[in-house]
């Protein structure tokens, strides 16, 4: 057997983290997006004249949205079509098409959540996460 020095782990180099125009971390101001939805997507997008890094991640959020609202909108328009159409026949079959408009509503909230929360997560871990058919829409509107 050899005598050979025990092997050192070299200290992980620290992250640096970049600023935005914002003053705020990168990846700080790109989750902020995230959390308040629409309205701090498009804060953040709007007052980000820097970070394309945080300009996507805006512009998705502003998508995630938009997406959401208009979603939940045509779903309420819908079920108040169908009930009344519904309602007239008969009034077991107009609840049942509430319920059944309540939870596509529950669905798509829960899907919204999903993307949201894990939109964040990716945010703040300094990644480019883009989401099916949204992602592709930020990163075309994110460009200088």
């Amino acid at each position: 057997m050899q005598n050979d020095p025990p092997v050192q782990a070299s200290p992980a180099s620290p992250v640096v983290a970049t600023k935005s125009s914002t003053g705020l971390d990168e990846n700080v101001a790109s989750l902020l997006a995230y959390l308040f939805q629409f309205l701090g997507g498009l804060i953040f997008f709007l007052i980000e004249k820097d970070s394309r890094f945080v300009r996507f991640h805006a512009m998705q959020s502003i998508l995630l949205s938009g997406v959401f609202w208009v979603g939940m909108i045509g779903l309420w328009i819908l079920a108040f079509i169908l009930a009344l159409i519904i309602g007239q026949i008969s009034g077991l079959l107009g609840s049942l098409v509430w319920v059944l408009m309540t939870l596509l509503e529950l669905v798509l909230g829960l899907a919204c959540l999903i993307g949201f929360v894990l939109c964040m997560i990716k945010a703040y871990q300094n990644q480019y996460f883009k989401l099916p058919v949204l992602g592709n829409f930020a990163e075309k509107f994110s460009q200088k």
